[in-house]
């Protein structure tokens, strides 16, 4: 494919992803993403679910996000590595994105985690392949490694949100002891996976913007469940060890890939 058809598949996929956010957002029709699927999307749905404060992550990955669409069409970036081997996966979790929302928006729980597994898999793609690409300068730091950095790692929380709220669609109860220990095991898998994906990748800023995103994104999980409806101690206290163990792993990697001078 050649780079101007990456470039208009990059700007279809923006286009997909503004609509879908119109849309599901309730901007153009009513409604945001929490009273969705019969309120399962709302922050005491599950008890995994982020506290409402925490969604305020998507205005900084939206602008980067909006940022990557313009730095991918600057004629010194057209043709560069960082823009060539990203495009096609950044394209596909930006479309998907809106067509997750839209998803959402119909009341097909569903068929959104099936979605939500399609954005993970196309942001792991970004991940492996600027793994090992010299840096380029601040754009690519910027636009690809900080902004892809925070939505896998947001992502990865969101994945097991989401995976919740369709298990408690199907008749699963919300806050027992079963539910309980699950949600915690499921905190420890995200522990593992944060660990799995910071070591395969040494670009530092996407290190720390992955490490960022989950750390904020289990915090908020924390007080949600010390403080908010759907009250639970033992998944709280949970969440933020996990909140802290993923700091300590994603400082210990960033730590370990110093910048070099850009080139």
């Amino acid at each position: 494919m050649t780079v101007r058809a990456q470039q208009v598949v990059v700007t279809l996929a923006a286009v997909l992803w503004i609509g879908g956010t119109l849309v599901g957002t309730g901007v153009v029709a009513g409604g945001g993403v929490e009273s969705q699927g019969g309120g399962l999307f709302s922050d005491s749905a599950t008890l995994i679910a982020p506290q409402g404060p925490a969604f305020s992550i998507w205005s900084v990955i939206y602008l980067g996000l909006a940022g990557y669409v313009v730095w991918q069409w600057l004629p010194r970036v057209a043709d560069s590595r960082w823009a060539r081997a990203t495009r096609l996966p950044a394209a596909a979790a930006i479309a998907l994105n809106g067509l997750w929302l839209l998803v959402v928006f119909a009341g097909w729980v569903w068929l959104s985690v099936v979605v939500m597994l399609g954005i993970v898999v196309s942001l792991g793609l970004v991940l492996r392949a600027t793994s090992g690409l010299p840096r380029q300068g601040l754009g690519a730091d910027v636009w690809v490694s900080a902004t892809f950095g925070l939505y896998l790692g947001w992502i990865c929380v969101a994945t097991c949100a989401n995976i919740a709220s369709w298990l408690v669609g199907l008749g699963v109860d919300a806050d027992s002891a079963v539910s309980t220990w699950i949600t915690v095991g499921v905190l420890a898998v995200v522990v593992v996976l944060a660990l799995w994906l910071l070591s395969r990748t040494d670009q530092r800023l996407f290190q720390l913007g992955l490490t960022a995103a989950v750390v904020w994104g289990t915090a908020w999980v924390a007080a949600g469940r010390l403080t908010g409806d759907l009250r639970s101690e033992v998944v709280g206290i949970a969440a933020a060890l996990t909140a802290v163990a993923v700091a300590f792993l994603g400082l210990r990697a960033a730590a370990q890939h110093m910048p070099d001078r850009a080139r």
